[in-house]
Protein backbone atom coordinates (compact mmCIF):
# COMPACT_ATOMS: atom_id res chain seq x y z
CA UNK A 1 0.00 0.00 0.00
CA UNK A 2 1.57 3.17 -1.45
CA UNK A 3 1.83 5.46 2.22
CA UNK A 4 -0.03 8.90 1.53
CA UNK A 5 -0.83 11.64 3.56
CA UNK A 6 2.42 11.58 6.11
CA UNK A 7 1.79 14.73 7.77
CA UNK A 8 -1.80 14.39 8.31
CA UNK A 9 -0.78 10.91 9.29
CA UNK A 10 1.83 11.73 12.09
CA UNK A 11 -1.03 14.25 13.21
CA UNK A 12 -3.31 11.32 14.12
CA UNK A 13 -0.47 9.23 15.15
CA UNK A 14 0.55 11.33 17.78
CA UNK A 15 -2.82 12.71 18.69
CA UNK A 16 -4.07 8.82 19.97
CA UNK A 17 -0.45 8.23 21.76
CA UNK A 18 -1.14 11.57 23.49
CA UNK A 19 -4.33 10.76 24.42
CA UNK A 20 -3.26 7.35 26.01
CA UNK A 21 -0.81 9.20 27.71
CA UNK A 22 -3.31 11.67 30.01
CA UNK A 23 -4.99 8.81 30.54
CA UNK A 24 -4.11 8.65 33.91
CA UNK A 25 -5.85 12.01 34.46
CA UNK A 26 -8.84 10.50 32.70
CA UNK A 27 -9.17 7.36 35.09
CA UNK A 28 -7.89 8.89 38.42
CA UNK A 29 -11.07 10.50 38.10
CA UNK A 30 -12.56 7.12 38.51
CA UNK A 31 -11.40 6.51 42.07
CA UNK A 32 -15.03 6.44 42.98
CA UNK A 33 -15.86 3.13 41.64
CA UNK A 34 -14.27 -0.53 41.80
CA UNK A 35 -11.40 -1.10 39.04
CA UNK A 36 -12.79 -4.37 37.98
CA UNK A 37 -16.68 -2.27 37.77
CA UNK A 38 -14.69 0.25 35.70
CA UNK A 39 -13.10 -2.07 33.00
CA UNK A 40 -16.57 -4.07 33.14
CA UNK A 41 -18.13 -0.51 31.84
CA UNK A 42 -15.01 -0.01 29.62
CA UNK A 43 -15.79 -2.76 27.49
CA UNK A 44 -19.67 -2.34 27.43
CA UNK A 45 -19.61 1.20 26.26
CA UNK A 46 -16.87 0.71 24.11
CA UNK A 47 -18.73 -2.46 22.06
CA UNK A 48 -21.59 -0.05 21.99
CA UNK A 49 -19.92 3.39 20.75
CA UNK A 50 -18.06 0.96 18.25
CA UNK A 51 -21.14 -0.95 17.12
CA UNK A 52 -23.06 2.44 16.46
CA UNK A 53 -20.13 3.30 14.55
CA UNK A 54 -20.52 -0.11 12.16
CA UNK A 55 -23.84 0.72 12.15
CA UNK A 56 -24.23 4.46 10.56
CA UNK A 57 -21.32 3.18 8.17
CA UNK A 58 -23.07 0.09 6.91
CA UNK A 59 -20.30 -2.42 8.02
CA UNK A 60 -22.05 -4.76 10.45
CA UNK A 61 -23.15 -7.39 8.36
CA UNK A 62 -19.04 -7.82 8.64
CA UNK A 63 -19.46 -9.17 11.96
CA UNK A 64 -21.82 -11.92 10.81
CA UNK A 65 -18.71 -13.07 8.00
CA UNK A 66 -16.16 -13.51 10.88
CA UNK A 67 -14.99 -17.45 10.79
CA UNK A 68 -14.36 -19.23 13.91
CA UNK A 69 -10.43 -19.55 13.62
CA UNK A 70 -10.70 -15.35 13.50
CA UNK A 71 -13.40 -15.97 16.96
CA UNK A 72 -10.62 -17.79 18.63
CA UNK A 73 -7.78 -15.02 18.03
CA UNK A 74 -10.21 -12.02 19.03
CA UNK A 75 -10.92 -14.40 21.97
CA UNK A 76 -7.16 -14.54 23.03
CA UNK A 77 -6.98 -10.58 22.01
CA UNK A 78 -9.76 -10.05 24.28
CA UNK A 79 -8.47 -11.57 27.23
CA UNK A 80 -4.80 -9.77 26.89
CA UNK A 81 -6.59 -6.60 26.24
CA UNK A 82 -9.11 -6.67 29.34
CA UNK A 83 -5.54 -7.86 31.41
CA UNK A 84 -3.94 -5.11 30.27
CA UNK A 85 -6.72 -2.68 31.08
CA UNK A 86 -7.62 -3.83 34.38
CA UNK A 87 -4.06 -3.77 35.68
CA UNK A 88 -3.47 -0.46 34.13
CA UNK A 89 -6.87 0.88 35.75
CA UNK A 90 -5.67 -0.57 39.32
CA UNK A 91 -2.18 1.01 38.93
CA UNK A 92 -3.21 4.28 38.10
CA UNK A 93 -6.31 4.46 41.10
CA UNK A 94 -3.59 3.03 43.45
CA UNK A 95 -0.77 5.10 43.09
CA UNK A 96 1.61 3.60 40.60
CA UNK A 97 1.61 5.64 37.40
CA UNK A 98 4.98 5.76 37.06
CA UNK A 99 4.73 2.28 37.46
CA UNK A 100 2.05 1.96 34.35
CA UNK A 101 4.56 4.18 32.31
CA UNK A 102 7.48 1.89 33.30
CA UNK A 103 5.50 -0.85 31.43
CA UNK A 104 4.83 0.81 28.07
CA UNK A 105 8.89 1.52 27.99
CA UNK A 106 9.59 -1.91 28.17
CA UNK A 107 6.74 -2.91 26.07
CA UNK A 108 8.52 -2.77 22.63
CA UNK A 109 11.71 -4.96 24.14
CA UNK A 110 8.96 -7.61 25.43
CA UNK A 111 7.93 -8.09 21.97
CA UNK A 112 11.30 -8.16 20.49
CA UNK A 113 11.44 -11.19 22.98
CA UNK A 114 8.67 -12.36 21.87
CA UNK A 115 9.55 -12.47 18.74
CA UNK A 116 13.11 -14.76 19.53
CA UNK A 117 11.31 -17.30 22.04
CA UNK A 118 7.85 -17.80 19.80
CA UNK A 119 9.00 -16.85 16.10
CA UNK A 120 12.86 -17.76 16.61
CA UNK A 121 13.76 -14.97 15.17
CA UNK A 122 17.37 -13.64 14.85
CA UNK A 123 18.48 -10.64 16.47
CA UNK A 124 20.73 -8.01 15.40
CA UNK A 125 24.03 -7.26 18.06
CA UNK A 126 22.13 -4.17 19.05
CA UNK A 127 19.36 -5.80 19.66
CA UNK A 128 20.56 -8.28 22.22
CA UNK A 129 22.50 -5.32 23.86
CA UNK A 130 19.40 -3.42 24.18
CA UNK A 131 17.07 -6.56 25.36
CA UNK A 132 19.71 -7.37 28.34
CA UNK A 133 20.13 -3.65 29.80
CA UNK A 134 16.59 -4.46 30.05
CA UNK A 135 16.62 -7.22 31.68
CA UNK A 136 19.48 -5.34 33.99
CA UNK A 137 16.61 -2.65 34.50
CA UNK A 138 14.25 -5.05 36.00
CA UNK A 139 16.93 -6.25 38.60
CA UNK A 140 17.75 -2.61 39.62
CA UNK A 141 13.77 -1.57 39.55
CA UNK A 142 13.02 -4.95 41.55
CA UNK A 143 15.76 -3.78 44.30
CA UNK A 144 14.09 -0.88 44.38
CA UNK A 145 10.94 -1.56 44.70
CA UNK A 146 11.57 -4.48 47.15
CA UNK A 147 9.82 -7.00 44.96
CA UNK A 148 9.56 -7.42 40.79
CA UNK A 149 7.49 -4.67 38.90
CA UNK A 150 4.53 -6.62 38.37
CA UNK A 151 2.38 -3.76 37.22
CA UNK A 152 4.89 -2.81 34.19
CA UNK A 153 5.58 -6.76 33.94
CA UNK A 154 2.26 -8.06 32.93
CA UNK A 155 0.98 -4.51 31.35
CA UNK A 156 3.85 -4.74 28.64
CA UNK A 157 3.64 -8.93 28.48
CA UNK A 158 -0.31 -8.84 27.95
CA UNK A 159 0.27 -5.35 25.11
CA UNK A 160 2.93 -7.53 23.68
CA UNK A 161 0.47 -10.57 23.17
CA UNK A 162 -2.13 -7.97 22.27
CA UNK A 163 -0.10 -6.33 19.17
CA UNK A 164 1.04 -9.84 18.09
CA UNK A 165 -2.72 -11.25 17.94
CA UNK A 166 -3.10 -8.08 15.66
CA UNK A 167 -0.59 -8.96 13.37
CA UNK A 168 -2.43 -12.33 12.19
CA UNK A 169 -5.82 -11.54 12.84
CA UNK A 170 -7.63 -10.62 9.38
CA UNK A 171 -9.98 -8.11 10.90
CA UNK A 172 -9.81 -4.06 10.22
CA UNK A 173 -9.36 -1.64 13.40
CA UNK A 174 -13.30 -1.40 13.49
CA UNK A 175 -14.15 -5.03 13.29
CA UNK A 176 -11.13 -6.05 15.92
CA UNK A 177 -12.48 -3.68 18.30
CA UNK A 178 -15.96 -5.40 17.88
CA UNK A 179 -15.44 -8.61 18.06
CA UNK A 180 -13.12 -8.73 21.00
CA UNK A 181 -15.83 -6.61 22.83
CA UNK A 182 -18.20 -9.13 21.95
CA UNK A 183 -16.31 -12.13 23.16
CA UNK A 184 -15.80 -9.54 26.61
CA UNK A 185 -18.84 -8.36 26.79
CA UNK A 186 -20.95 -11.35 28.75
CA UNK A 187 -18.32 -11.38 31.56
CA UNK A 188 -18.88 -7.48 31.92
CA UNK A 189 -22.40 -7.38 31.41
CA UNK A 190 -22.37 -10.56 34.18
CA UNK A 191 -20.26 -8.81 36.36
CA UNK A 192 -22.71 -5.57 36.55
CA UNK A 193 -25.63 -7.17 37.06
CA UNK A 194 -24.09 -8.91 40.24
CA UNK A 195 -23.14 -5.06 41.41
CA UNK A 196 -26.38 -4.31 41.19
CA UNK A 197 -28.24 -6.87 41.98
CA UNK A 198 -26.06 -6.60 45.62
CA UNK A 199 -26.50 -2.68 45.51
CA UNK A 200 -22.83 -2.11 44.44
CA UNK A 201 -22.66 -0.62 41.40
CA UNK A 202 -21.30 3.23 41.33
CA UNK A 203 -23.42 3.60 37.89
CA UNK A 204 -26.30 5.26 38.62
CA UNK A 205 -24.93 6.12 42.69
CA UNK A 206 -24.71 10.27 40.89
CA UNK A 207 -25.23 11.25 37.28
CA UNK A 208 -21.61 12.54 37.99
CA UNK A 209 -20.38 8.70 38.09
CA UNK A 210 -22.83 7.91 35.48
CA UNK A 211 -21.35 10.26 32.63
CA UNK A 212 -17.99 9.25 33.63
CA UNK A 213 -18.32 5.42 33.29
CA UNK A 214 -20.27 6.19 30.16
CA UNK A 215 -17.38 8.29 28.65
CA UNK A 216 -15.41 5.19 28.84
CA UNK A 217 -16.39 4.01 25.68
CA UNK A 218 -15.58 7.23 23.41
CA UNK A 219 -12.64 7.75 25.06
CA UNK A 220 -11.50 3.93 24.65
CA UNK A 221 -12.08 4.75 20.82
CA UNK A 222 -10.96 7.35 19.35
CA UNK A 223 -7.51 6.83 20.37
CA UNK A 224 -7.61 3.34 18.90
CA UNK A 225 -9.40 4.90 15.56
CA UNK A 226 -6.64 7.57 15.31
CA UNK A 227 -4.15 4.88 15.90
CA UNK A 228 -5.77 2.99 13.07
CA UNK A 229 -5.49 5.61 10.49
CA UNK A 230 -2.38 6.62 11.30
CA UNK A 231 -1.11 3.11 10.97
CA UNK A 232 -2.06 2.86 7.34
CA UNK A 233 0.11 6.17 6.34
CA UNK A 234 2.91 6.67 8.88
CA UNK A 235 5.96 4.32 8.19
CA UNK A 236 6.45 1.66 10.76
CA UNK A 237 9.43 3.61 12.10
CA UNK A 238 7.63 6.38 12.64
CA UNK A 239 5.28 4.72 14.75
CA UNK A 240 7.87 3.30 16.58
CA UNK A 241 9.71 6.77 17.47
CA UNK A 242 6.00 8.62 18.65
CA UNK A 243 4.47 5.57 20.61
CA UNK A 244 7.35 6.84 23.24
CA UNK A 245 5.08 9.98 23.92
CA UNK A 246 2.84 7.69 26.14
CA UNK A 247 4.86 6.48 28.63
CA UNK A 248 6.65 9.64 29.02
CA UNK A 249 3.20 11.88 29.21
CA UNK A 250 2.39 9.06 31.94
CA UNK A 251 5.74 9.40 33.69
CA UNK A 252 5.46 12.77 33.90
CA UNK A 253 2.10 13.13 35.65
CA UNK A 254 2.86 10.19 38.16
CA UNK A 255 6.04 12.48 39.37
CA UNK A 256 4.68 16.21 38.83
CA UNK A 257 1.12 15.85 39.46
CA UNK A 258 0.63 12.68 41.65
CA UNK A 259 4.31 13.03 43.67
CA UNK A 260 5.11 9.70 43.31
CA UNK A 261 8.41 8.91 44.54
CA UNK A 262 11.16 8.42 42.32
CA UNK A 263 14.60 7.86 44.48
CA UNK A 264 18.04 7.58 43.09
CA UNK A 265 18.15 3.77 42.15
CA UNK A 266 14.29 4.07 40.50
CA UNK A 267 15.68 6.64 38.02
CA UNK A 268 18.92 4.30 37.49
CA UNK A 269 16.07 1.27 36.73
CA UNK A 270 14.25 4.02 34.25
CA UNK A 271 18.14 5.72 32.60
CA UNK A 272 18.52 1.87 31.85
CA UNK A 273 15.55 1.61 30.10
CA UNK A 274 15.85 4.47 28.10
CA UNK A 275 19.53 3.42 26.89
CA UNK A 276 18.34 0.14 25.88
CA UNK A 277 15.24 1.95 23.86
CA UNK A 278 18.32 4.38 22.52
CA UNK A 279 19.59 1.29 21.02
CA UNK A 280 17.13 -0.22 20.19
CA UNK A 281 15.32 2.61 18.25
CA UNK A 282 18.66 3.19 16.51
CA UNK A 283 19.07 -0.08 15.05
CA UNK A 284 15.45 -0.22 13.77
CA UNK A 285 16.02 3.29 12.04
CA UNK A 286 19.22 2.55 10.76
CA UNK A 287 17.82 -0.98 9.64
CA UNK A 288 14.72 0.49 7.94
CA UNK A 289 17.17 3.29 6.21
CA UNK A 290 19.21 0.48 4.61
CA UNK A 291 16.10 -1.41 3.47
CA UNK A 292 14.84 1.45 1.35
CA UNK A 293 18.29 2.46 -0.55
CA UNK A 294 18.21 -1.04 -0.58
CA UNK A 295 14.70 -0.91 -2.69
CA UNK A 296 15.58 2.28 -4.42
CA UNK A 297 18.77 0.59 -5.76
CA UNK A 298 16.89 -2.41 -7.41
CA UNK A 299 14.39 0.20 -8.85
CA UNK A 300 15.09 1.20 -12.34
Amino acid sequence: MRRIGSAPGVAFGAGAYLIWGLFPAFFGLLAFADPVEVVAQRIVWTLVVVLLVLAVAGRLRGLAAIDAKTWRLAAVASFALSLNWGVYVYGVLSGHVVECALGYFINPLVTVAFGVVLFRERLTRAQWSALALGALAVVVLTVDYGRPPYIALILACSFATYGLVKKVIRLDALHGIAAEGIVAAPFAVAFIAYLTLSGRTEFVSSPAHTGLLLATGPVTLVPLLLFAIAAQRVPLSTMGLLQYLTPALQMAWGVAVMHEPMPASRWAGFALIWAALAIFTTDALRRARNTRRAVGAETP
